[in-house]
């Protein structure tokens, strides 16, 4: 069963085209790693795929009302700042209607790493540990598709590898994940697909290594790279840029 089916959505802004006609289907098993320079369209195409923007054409989970589109994805918006002093535990059991007995909860603070953070209030932690809160919070939401605005920015490298393997964790679960990223090698490594964008356009979309070739990263992120099969995944290191 498809989790998420874009047809032809497009978004324009102050008469600007943001995102050019877009068609995109996100089935279970997938991990989608949405990668392009800084304004190619990757949040766009997330805040429009769930109906925070206006957008032309169809989004399946725009056209949701707003329980059954909490029942079928999860939103981590780029912006990470809490406002609220909630506990930890508390702000996580936001997903369940506030149960904090659910089993969700326990199992989204132990994937994060965050249960020993659980009765600290949320407000008081560093900006790495409010992002693995919140992180933990979409993930306690128990949904079949998560949707994720740069959610290792902020991280350490050691938390940016253990939420990416999470993300990888829930499509081998049958779930799908979505989510723009800025790190080309973990992208490589722990996406199952990627989906490039590129002033507002869908340029490439496929497995890591039919994508990211020398070509496409010199003129699409304007880098060249050296790239290396290994035991661990294909390794993306960027060596220097090159100019338009």
């Amino acid at each position: 069963m498809t989790l998420m089916s874009l047809e032809h959505l497009s978004v324009t802004r102050a008469g600007r085209i943001t995102l050019h006609p877009a068609n995109l289907r996100v089935e279970p098993g997938e991990f989608i790693g949405l990668i392009g320079p800084n304004g190619a369209g990757k949040s766009t195409l997330l805040r429009a795929g769930l109906g925070l923007i206006p957008a032309a054409g169809v989004s399946s989970l725009a056209r949701l009302s707003p329980v059954p589109r909490a029942r079928a994805a999860a939103w981590l918006p780029q912006a990470r700042e809490i406002a609220w002093g909630l506990r930890v535990a508390a702000l996580v059991a936001l997903a369940q209607n506030g149960r904090e007995d659910a089993p969700q909860v326990a199992h989204a603070l132990a994937r994060m790493d965050v249960t020993a953070l659980a009765d600290r209030p949320a407000t008081a932690l560093s900006g790495g540990e409010q992002a693995r809160v919140l992180i933990a919070r979409a993930l306690a939401q128990d949904t079949p598709l998560m949707l994720a605005d740069e959610p290792i920015a902020g991280l350490d490298p050691a938390h940016q590898i253990a939420c990416m393997t999470v993300l990888r964790e829930l499509a081998s679960e049958g779930r799908a994940a979505v989510a723009s990223l800025h790190d080309l090698g973990l992208a490589a490594r722990f996406c199952t697909r990627l989906l490039v964008l590129h002033q507002g356009r869908i340029v490439a979309d496929g497995p890591p290594r039919a994508v990211l070739t020398p070509d496409l990263l010199e003129q699409v992120f304007a880098i060249r790279c050296h790239l290396a099969e290994t035991e661990a995944g294909l390794i993306v290191q960027p060596l220097e840029g090159v100019a338009p």
